[in-house]
């Protein structure tokens, strides 16, 4: 006999995942025909995963589930160890999965996450995610759901990010500041919000200073947190662009595979070129030279995700619909040795 999900339970009777969730939780929301017909089917079919006999004695699984495009990526690191302290503080359990950039892969997780039973749900978008039906149905059911950092400003949700547009421009105003006057950007492909404001703040810092913008030394990688992608980037530079005197990535994987490459070809850095990175991992304090970088606070993105779903894990049991509401998280230019 196969497993009974929250799934099949919901193809039973006609109702969304969500919905059967929900009702098994007695949201004030779901009538109480709905409710009666859910929790029958659930007993008959002997539904019941860990979380279920807690949820139908206190209305919560106090679980709540957390999508990440990458765990190898530092940044995510330190947003799963804010979300979970935030979380342990409440007495929440976070799933913690990787949708690996597949959008494929994120749609298959949220509806295991769903089968959980979780109380919310933190999102950061996939990179080949351009399609959203899967994220506003959950949203239209009325289950809790935040997204940070990667983000659409087509779902209308309740959001965690920073001003990638304003680190970006301030991050090129740095290297502009400095003494160059052509500085090349890598970047990935420009689908997830953040690599279109970091590009745009880029384009707008040249801008602002006069300077032209030159879409041959704009650089696509294909895998943003790759090492590799950066030296590959770098030999291409070496060889058709002597002139660049300047490099923003947008990660500091990218530019330290920028910087270690171009030391192999005896590039001088920063005299010959500067190089800024974005995110302020770990390995950017101990490169040589010292990579400088955009602080981007992962701890804090986590610790105020969980705050927001948190609140609207409460708000949607009891019934209430709260505006929604973007936190901003503040980001600095850190300037170390590998910019003048």
């Amino acid at each position: 006999m196969s497993k009974v999900t929250l799934k099949k339970i919901a193809e039973t009777l006609g109702i969304s995942t969500a919905t059967v969730s929900k009702a098994l939780k007695d949201y004030a929301d779901v009538s109480p025909t709905t409710k009666s017909k859910v929790k029958a089917l659930a007993e008959k079919l002997n539904f019941k995963p860990n979380s279920y006999a807690q949820s139908l004695r206190t209305q919560e699984s106090k679980i709540i589930g957390l999508i990440i495009p990458q765990i190898v990526h530092h940044f995510f690191a330190n947003i799963i160890l804010g979300v979970i302290k935030s979380a342990e503080k409440e007495g929440y359990l976070v799933i913690t999965l990787q949708s690996d950039e597949s959008y494929d892969i994120e749609k298959e997780q949220l509806e295991l996450l769903l089968d959980k039973n979780v109380d919310g749900i933190l999102l950061s978008l996939a990179d080949n995610t351009v399609r959203y039906k899967h994220i506003s149905e959950i949203i239209n059911d009325g289950i809790p759901i935040v997204l940070y950092d990667k983000i659409s400003k087509s779902i209308e949700c309740n959001k965690v990010v920073i001003d990638d547009k304003k680190a970006a421009y301030n991050a090129t105003k740095h290297l502009i500041d400095s003494g160059c006057k052509r500085i090349a950007h890598i970047r990935g492909r420009l689908k997830p919000q953040t690599t279109i404001d970091r590009f745009k703040g880029y384009k707008e810092a040249l801008k602002a200073h006069n300077i032209p913008f030159d879409k041959s030394i704009v650089f696509e990688a294909k895998n943003i947190a790759s090492f590799e992608d950066g030296k590959n980037v770098a030999d291409e530079i070496f060889l058709n662009h002597k002139d660049v005197d300047g490099i923003f990535a947008m990660t500091d994987l990218l530019a330290t595979g920028v910087l270690v490459r171009l030391k192999e070809l005896n590039v001088k850095i920063p005299k010959d070129i500067s190089i800024m990175g974005f995110s302020n991992w770990f390995l950017t304090r101990i490169t040589t030279p010292k990579l400088s970088t955009v602080d981007q606070p992962g701890y804090k993105m986590g610790e105020e995700a969980f705050k927001i779903l948190f609140e609207q894990i409460n708000n949607t049991r009891k019934g209430i619909k709260a505006p929604y509401k973007t936190i901003e998280i503040p980001t600095e230019v850190i300037i170390r040795d590998s910019t003048k």
